[in-house]
């Protein structure tokens, strides 16, 4: 188990039933950046703000500066590459403003992420899904298009998993139920994830 969720565990014992999970999810996520691939992530409301936290995790530096490899310098030279820092990519969905409104206005709105998976997912990619019920139906049919698609799917969510459990093939349950109690679950998770894939990638620099 990587030393972040060990360090996760050990300040959060509560968390202890989904270490393994935790675990699987950087496993999954690790290998899909060393393919190439990207991460989509979608929710609603706390969970949509969540998924603009981890993105920023992701496409900056978090607790390292993550200065650019000797190749990148060579390409963009030595004053811009100076400025920039290496990055996970990872599109939170909700984000992309003009096609969301789009398709709240033409199309049924339970549909919206499903549709930016198929249009944005390639096999090898993966979707991480934050629903605290587990039951939110965009979220769902995003995880269902991705799963046709072939992308990796993750799910975090609260004690039961709700229907994403049988979707996911990582479904991260935190022991809660209440809402904002799972929410407050799931930021240290998605913190050690994220410190984890950045000790994984750059690490050595």
């Amino acid at each position: 188990m990587h030393a972040r969720i060990e360090e996760l565990l050990a300040c959060r014992p509560v968390l202890a039933p989904c270490g393994e999970d935790i675990q699987h999810a950087v496993d999954a996520l690790e290998k899909t950046y060393r393919a190439g691939g990207k991460l989509l992530l979608c929710g609603n409301g706390g969970s949509a703000a969540d998924v603009d936290h981890i993105s920023g995790e992701l496409l900056k530096g978090f607790c390292s500066k993550r200065p650019l490899d000797a190749a990148a310098r060579e390409r963009l030279g030595d004053e811009l590459a100076a400025k920039l820092q290496d990055a996970l990519p990872a599109i939170p969905l909700h984000s992309l403003g003009a096609i969301n409104t789009a398709w709240l206005n033409d199309c049924d709105p339970y549909y919206g992420y499903a549709q930016l998976v198929w249009g944005l997912g390639n096999a090898g990619d993966a979707l991480l899904g934050l629903s605290t019920s587990g039951n939110s139906k965009n979220v769902r049919f995003a995880m269902e298009t991705a799963k046709a698609k072939g992308l990796t799917t993750i799910a975090l969510s609260g004690a039961t998993g709700g229907a994403l459990k049988a979707l996911a093939d990582v479904c991260i349950r935190v022991p809660e139920t209440e809402t904002f109690k799972i929410q407050e679950l799931h930021l240290p998770v998605y913190h050690a994830i994220c410190l984890a894939l950045e000790e994984i990638f750059f690490g050595d620099r």
